[in-house]
């Protein structure tokens, strides 16, 4: 559960422009604005310039000189005071200036990865149409809501139905089966508003434990059912179902694609829609079709591949006259009924094939390879397929780092962590989000890089920036990193994350009065909350055996908020069975408080020691962030909020998994004045992709 309550403005016009934790990154700047202002706590025209400089969709666009000439329009006055709303209008008219002096604006696709922008805000009815669909299929047996389903694609009751959570989390649940303990699920028909802030806190904290990008979306925000927002995230919650299969674990058979080891590896390393493509232009070539396709858009639009490809995997349903057809939406007409008897579900439909859709394209070809994927059954393959995954202790720490290093709302999404990482350019961006200023961006080089010696470039200033902050970095070098020494990486990230949260804490002034935290302050805190509360559980170390059956986390959990647990849903965990029940409803619950972590139920069961100190900090984190709410934060306490970031334990073994105690990442410019210089002229670029 979480205290949070969002900004409101008296314009619902200007609300309606940006989203809560936009309103209060901007807030909290005004605020400090306020108190850095000569004028005794008075911000005039003269002050903004330079401090609207800084912000995303101005400061790569815009000068200083050309912000001050747009607001002298309109402020002849440069001494007229100016409060909170009348800075937003201001950086709305500023965007748009911004917008405009580009020669307008390009529409991302929201299925990929999106962040929301303040100037403008569109959906697709075709989309929301499709997804209604899928959602009446997926959900239609579900208790809770039978009673609501089906919905009609044509109204907006989609929007409604997700105001108090339950539409949202269930739909996690079908994406990752298990991700949420429904029973942390507030499910009554009429709820107050914060069992539906509960809910919501607990969908944002799944989601992005499952790698969807939730920067810039607050609870406030899934409360009032914003449709941009909340078709974004359901249709990144339907791309992690549809793709799912897309990996050599789930499908070894995929090792078909390819003819030798090099090709082999650079399979494993493609993102899932890369690899739909691949598995795609693979058929493609087999029926004799000459192009390549490249896109989910316009190399669809004339719905030839789709013909060829339906006729090599499905040639009992198929029919010769589907190319013959010069009409194009009869053919994509007949390439739909034809999937149907495939029983792909109706994702989309002629009008969308010939337009491009991009997000609708990319369901309809996984919903083919789903059902049809047209390759070989080759136990060799199989077994070869197991050998090359990694083990699932590493699979599970590269898990963590790459859903953490995506919750932090960097630019580049991640996708696999050990390969992703060798250029150097992430690690730089991490670095340059969690410690401002300390990368050197006219030293670095942006990817695609060609040349080898750039990649360890980029990774020697990794290494020396982590030998600044005092990290532990004997005998390691740039070139480790661009060779993909995972131990080295999960070592660096490591101490990246440890130094990061214990600094979090340290700013809690009010707690820590400046001291450094340490692991036994995090245990004595956690021992000192559940006896305050009058239970006899007692935590001896970060590895007690007695955590397995997750009673004390459980108290812990209570502690800090007692109406967070239903205590007649837990268990005694005397066997393996009920431990599970526990653990699972552990983690639940603490996304529901306002957590957000990683960690699986089996970190609790088998009490890994890593994982029990990041639950415990985290939420050790959470509960004294409460000691603030409700005061205007402080720079230190805003840039807690804006950056918080993941708990990792502050022992030297290497095996490393992370978890996290932020709320939604706020991609709002960690530092404006560095991420305008990343951007410069001194950063190179290369022409060749890697």
């Amino acid at each position: 559960m979480s205290s949070y309550v969002g900004v409101h403005l008296s314009d619902p016009a200007l609300q309606n422009h940006f989203t809560q934790v936009e309103l209060r990154s901007l807030k909290s700047k005004f605020i400090n604005l306020k108190k850095e202002s000569p004028e005794s706590g008075r911000v005039t025209v003269a002050n903004l310039p330079s401090f609207l400089v800084k912000l995303k969709g101005v400061n790569e666009v815009l000068t200083e000189e050309e912000i001050t000439a747009i607001m002298g329009e309109s402020n002849p006055d440069n001494s007229n005071e100016i409060d909170f709303e009348a800075l937003l209008r201001e950086y709305l008219n500023l965007q748009a200036r911004a917008i405009a002096k580009l020669g307008g604006t390009k529409h991302a696709s929201s299925f990929v990865k999106s962040s929301t922008t303040t100037t403008q805000h569109t959906i697709s009815e075709s989309e929301k149409a499709s997804y209604v669909t899928h959602i009446n299929t997926c959900l239609a047996e579900d208790k809770f809501l039978k009673d609501y389903l089906p919905l009609d694609p044509s109204s907006n009751a989609l929007f409604d139905l997700a105001k108090d959570g339950v539409l949202l989390c269930k739909l996690i649940n079908v994406a990752v089966p298990g991700t949420i303990d429904e029973r942390a699920i507030n499910t009554k028909k009429v709820m107050n508003p914060w069992e539906r802030n509960e809910n919501h806190t607990l969908c944002l904290n799944s989601a992005k434990a499952i790698g969807c990008t939730v920067v810039n979306i607050g609870t406030q925000d899934l409360v009032e059912g914003r449709p941009h927002l909340v078709l974004g995230l359901i249709s990144q919650l339907i791309k992690i179902q549809l793709l799912a299969d897309l990996n050599l674990k789930k499908t070894p058979q995929l090792l078909e694609l390819v003819d030798d080891s090099q090709d082999v590896e650079e399979l494993i390393n493609l993102p899932p829609e890369k690899m739909l493509l691949k598995w795609m232009n693979f058929h493609l070539q087999k029926s004799g079709y000459k192009k390549q396709v490249t896109n989910f858009s316009s190399d669809l639009k004339d719905g030839e591949a789709y013909a060829h490809l339906l006729n090599t995997l499905a040639p009992e349903y198929c029919s010769p006259a589907t190319l013959d057809t010069k009409d194009l939406t009869k053919r994509a007409s007949m390439v739909i009924e034809h999937a149907e008897k495939l029983d792909c579900k109706r994702y989309l439909t002629p009008k969308d094939i010939v337009e491009g859709s991009t997000n609708l394209n990319l369901a309809f070809v996984a919903q083919i390879f789903q059902h049809r994927n047209g390759l070989s059954v080759d136990n060799k393959l199989i077994s070869f397929a197991e050998m090359m995954t990694d083990d699932d202790q590493v699979s599970r720490e590269e898990r963590a780092f790459r859903l953490w290093i995506n919750s932090l709302g960097i630019s580049t999404y991640v996708n696999n962590l050990f390969e992703d990482v060798r250029n150097g350019w992430v690690l730089l961006e991490v670095l340059d989000k969690l410690f401002p200023g300390t990368v050197n961006w006219k030293q670095a080089n942006k990817p695609p890089i060609k040349m080898p010696f750039r990649k360890v470039e980029n990774c020697n200033q990794v290494v020396k920036i982590g030998k600044d902050l005092k990290f532990s970095m004997v005998n390691v070098a740039g070139n480790d990193i661009v060779q993909g020494n995972k131990k080295l990486i999960l070592a660096f990230l490591w101490q990246l994350m440890r130094s990061n949260i214990l600094q979090l804490l340290k700013n809690l002034r009010f707690h820590s009065q400046g001291k450094e935290i340490t692991d036994a302050d995090i245990l004595n805190w956690a021992n000192s909350k559940v006896k305050q509360s009058r239970r006899a559980s007692r935590m001896e170390s970060f590895r007690d055996k007695s955590l397995s059956n997750g009673i004390f986390f459980l108290e812990l959990l209570s502690s800090v908020e007692p109406r967070v647990v239903n205590w007649s849903l837990v268990t005694k965990g005397e066997n393996d069975e009920d431990r599970k029940l526990n653990a699972t409803y552990i983690i639940s619950v603490a996304r529901k408080l306002g957590c957000s972590i990683f960690l699986l139920p089996e970190d609790i069961m088998e009490v890994n020691q890593k994982m029990i100190l990041t639950l415990t900090a985290s939420i050790m984190y959470w509960s004294l962030q409460q000691g603030v709410e409700g005061s205007e934060p402080s720079e230190s306490e805003a840039s807690a909020e804006d950056f918080a970031s993941q708990l990792v334990p502050s022992d030297g073994e290497g095996s490393i998994v992370v978890e996290g105690v932020s709320n939604v990442a706020i991609d709002d410019a960690a530092s404006d004045s560095s991420q305008a210089e990343k951007e410069s002229n001194g950063v190179e670029e290369e022409t060749q992709t890697s």
